[in-house]
């Protein structure tokens, strides 16, 4: 069984868990390792992201965007997401600034519809 949408866009380099389920127009851009039972939603962006197991990604969210601060220059950084979150409709999580490199986020957290986590 497929678990991965035919019309899902997936960078080669990306790692992901055979386990995952990945809906329709998702992109899974660069740097991106997704873990074991994962979900994630129809039209829902993931790039530079290390993601644990048993999140749920739903429709709409963008995970691992750039930073929004003008300092940012294009470094490369990164997002850290534990395990068994739920990132609901509309969510942005921002990857870090080359002050820090990273925005770390645990493990069973809940992220409600059109929220954000900055740098």
């Amino acid at each position: 069984m497929n678990l991965i949408h035919p019309t899902a866009i997936i960078d080669p380099g990306a790692k992901i868990d055979a386990t995952v389920a990945i809906g329709p127009y998702a992109v899974i851009g660069p740097e991106v390792s997704i873990g074991a039972g994962t979900t994630i939603g129809a039209h829902a962006v993931v790039e530079h992201t290390h993601m644990g197991r048993d999140n749920r990604i739903l429709p709409g969210s963008y995970v691992g965007g750039p930073p929004q601060d003008l300092k940012y220059a294009g470094e490369q950084t990164r997002l850290v997401l534990g395990d068994k979150n739920t990132v609901r409709e509309c969510v942005t999580l921002n990857r870090g600034t080359a002050a820090h490199g990273e925005t770390k986020i645990g493990s069973n957290c809940l992220f409600m519809a059109y929220s954000h986590v900055a740098h």
